[in-house]
């Protein structure tokens, strides 16, 4: 959901008490730079964190955001992952650390880290590095335990009061009457039984609200008196127990024993909260994990009331919905049906048994659903996964994964084209996470497959803004073993357009010539065209547009098999079109960006189709004709805003303002191109583009100056660099010319 300015996770469920906490926390908020919520897995530290910077996202210039670090493994994906939380996408060549300390430099915004528990030397670091550059910035972090920043002010979250405040017992009556509407503590005694229910859990969020979708076939009381039974016996009966119900997983297996354990793992980002990662210590190097869980000397109080609890919810699942519940737990970020058919379908859990399987767990509360989409929480998933090593099945189950995400990088590399662009790009962005384990598993288990899934992703990563991402894989699939083929010269590429848009032209210059020698020892035309691309658009970026020109003509006629809808012809199609610009040939320039144009748009394709407007754009403002210009660019600029371009938006609203200013509307112009800064710098360079634009930038500037003087086009500027970069976008997309 977008706030005024930022953003922030929906709120999928209601919200229960924590008045003194909130108002605690906007205290914290308001007189300290960092605050860490720290309490046990469940407590609702996610919950209380997402509540307390909503309200007080518009004490914020810059607004309020959110980085969930719960799916990180390690913190190799830290960086990047705080960087788009805040949306950065930076194409520089520098340390990712000072990127973002520049971006945040001068921004007043609130940033929230989401369960840093298992990272919590890095953020420690990370968060030192941007505080001491960053003077605007306040940072809310919830974690098992505090970080150790200096500065850093800890609040605890403790559970829901059972005795004496309506809280807990709130919370229950709303999770049982948003599993069933009708559902409700109307029947006699049934308010008493809840609240010995909440008792007996301690007032864990998470521990109630799993108690409350466990209802089932029971009444109130019952649930109460099984829970009851279930925890006096729990002390003995954990241990004696706690291997029984791996079995119950595997076919031929009947159900669990009574103490089937539960466990811990990492806060959620949604219903109550999550747990805490559950570790190995304390045990022997031949302890199980799940026995460790069981012995009650091990974890404190409270983390044995939850592991308990969730045991007691795992129980109440058919044998197929644990199998599938430790099977999706290789997933790092939401996901629909299809994937977990993908991922999880084998032996017994058969696609259909999934669907059904999945559906259990949502009715369990152990996935939460949002539309047609799914997700676990960190607390959920760990246990699961520590079931899945005791079955024996983590290998596996990490192969499935690993197949099932190298196949929709091969889906999205073949619907590059097709009418289905957009939907790819945004499920190659929306599952980077698993991009990224899939890609580590194919590195150390797949050699071939890793080799040919960096090279199929690349260039969405590229146009994403993961460039650091699209090269380290690139390279490390290219330095792990020999590759050759379509798969070698796809690397080759995806290296050399991520050093371009870096602006690192000798790597870009010396991949395009590497990609040329391999398309030609393979025969591979469609291989030809991206080179010629590649080779091209670097010798645009570096003033050689008769040399692009040459070279795009001769490889498009050498590669005439390849189908005119090919994503590399269209693209190598594109060179010719900017060749023609920058030589001044408008009259032909115009002619094949209308020609290159309709043919994207028969095929539904925006990416090169939006680069065919912008070259209209400039080529009607070099012809004198601003208002065709200012059209054509936000034609661009609609389409770079549907692949969540914000380089290609960066360079349109510079043509818009242009095309603005050329009309006499000065401030408006200003305003746009102050826009288009605010994106220069999401993207971490100064202005950027083929040679020829910068007369175009300059005259602008001059006009608009000379429209409405130096002054009113400096304010105006600087409103439009203030704003946050989307309000300032659709702003620039509807406005009217006021002259």
């Amino acid at each position: 959901m977008m706030t005024k300015v930022g953003y922030l996770p929906d709120e999928t469920s209601s919200f229960v008490g924590r008045r003194a906490e909130l108002a605690r926390l906007h205290t914290a908020l308001t007189t300290r730079r960092m605050t860490t919520l720290i309490g046990p897995g469940g407590v609702g530290k996610t919950r209380l964190a997402l509540r307390a910077a909503r309200a007080a996202a518009d004490r914020y210039t810059d607004g309020a955001w959110w980085a969930d670090l719960s799916p990180l493994p390690d913190d190799g994906l830290l960086l990047p992952t705080v960087s788009d939380a805040v949306g950065l996408a930076d194409h520089a060549l520098r340390m990712p650390v000072e990127a973002l300390c520049e971006w945040l430099g001068d921004k007043h915004l609130l940033l929230v880290l989401d369960s840093a528990e298992h990272l919590r030397g890095p953020c420690s670091h990370l968060l030192a590095e941007i505080l001491t550059t960053s003077s605007g910035l306040t940072v809310l972090v919830t974690s098992r335990q505090p970080l150790g920043t200096r500065g850093e002010y800890v609040v605890a979250v403790p559970p829901l009061p059972v005795d004496g405040a309506p809280d807990a017992l709130q919370l229950f009556a709303d999770r049982l009457r948003a599993a069933d509407p009708r559902a409700g503590l109307d029947a006699p005694d049934d308010e008493a039984a809840a609240a010995e229910i909440c008792r007996r859990l301690e007032g864990i969020p998470l521990a109630i609200e799993l108690a409350a979708a466990g209802i089932g076939r029971h009444s109130v009381a019952q649930l109460a008196a099984r829970i009851g039974s279930r925890f006096d016996a729990r002390g003995a009966g954990l241990g004696a127990h706690g291997r029984s119900g791996v079995l119950s997983l595997a076919p031929g297996f009947g159900a669990p024993g009574p103490g089937a354990p539960g466990g811990d793992g990492a806060d959620g980002a949604d219903g109550a909260d999550g747990a805490d990662g559950g570790g190995g210590e304390g045990g022997g190097p031949g302890t199980a994990r799940l026995d460790l869980l069981a012995d009650a000397t091990v974890w404190p109080r409270r983390h044995r009331t939850l592991r308990t609890a969730i045991g007691w919810s795992h129980e109440l699942c058919t044998p197929l919905e644990r199998l599938l519940w430790a099977r999706l737990t290789p997933l790092r970020t939401d996901f629909d049906e299809e994937v977990a058919r993908e991922v999880c379908a084998g032996g017994p859990l058969t696609p259909d048994e999934v669907d059904r399987a999945l559906q259990g767990l949502v009715a369990q509360s152990v996935v939460q659903r949002d539309g047609d989409r799914y997700r676990m929480l960190d607390t959920l998933r760990e246990y699961g996964r520590m079931w899945l090593t005791e079955l024996g099945e983590a290998r596996a189950a990490a192969d499935r994964h690993a197949r099932s995400f190298l196949d929709l990088a091969r889906r999205a590399h073949d619907g590059w084209t097709g009418p289905d662009q957009v939907s790819w790009y945004h499920k190659v962005s929306d599952t980077h996470l698993d991009l990224c384990a899939a890609l580590e598993h194919l590195l150390a288990h797949d050699i071939a497959g890793a080799q040919e899934m960096a090279g199929r992703v690349g260039f969405f990563w590229a146009c994403c803004g993961h460039l650091s991402e699209a090269r380290n894989y690139a390279r490390r699939a290219l330095d792990a073993g020999p590759v050759v083929g379509p798969h070698r010269t796809r690397l080759q590429w995806v290296l050399g357009v991520a050093a371009l848009l870096q602006g690192d032209f000798a790597t870009a210059e010396k991949h395009g010539a590497l990609c040329t020698a391999g398309a030609l020892y393979d025969r591979d035309d469609e291989g030809m065209l991206g080179a010629a691309y590649l080779s091209g658009l670097t010798q645009l970026m570096t003033g050689e547009p008769a040399a692009a020109l040459e070279a795009a003509g001769r490889v498009l006629r050498m590669a005439e098999s390849v189908p005119a809808d090919s994503a590399h012809r269209l693209r190598c199609r594109l060179i010719t079109v900017f060749a023609l610009t920058a030589l001044g040939r408008l009259t032909e320039s115009e002619a094949a960006a209308t020609a290159l144009r309709r043919a994207c748009e028969r095929g539904g394709e925006y990416w090169t189709r939006s680069y065919a407007d912008y070259q209209l754009a400039l080529i009607a403002l070099l012809q004198g004709r601003p208002a065709a210009s200012a059209a054509h660019a936000r034609s661009m600029l609609a389409g770079k805003h549907r692949l969540r371009d914000s380089f290609g938006i960066a360079l349109g609203l510079d043509m818009l303002a242009a095309a603005i200013a050329a009309q006499g509307a000065g401030a408006q112009a200003a305003r746009v191109y102050g826009t288009g800064h605010a994106y220069w710098r999401m993207v971490g360079h100064p202005q950027r583009g083929t040679p020829e634009l910068g007369p175009v930038r300059e005259r602008c500037e001059l006009q608009a100056r000379a429209a409405v003087g130096d002054e009113a086009y400096q304010r105006a500027f600087e409103r439009g660099q203030s704003d946050n970069a989307e309000v300032g976008l659709a702003a620039a997309l509807r406005t009217e010319l006021q002259l």
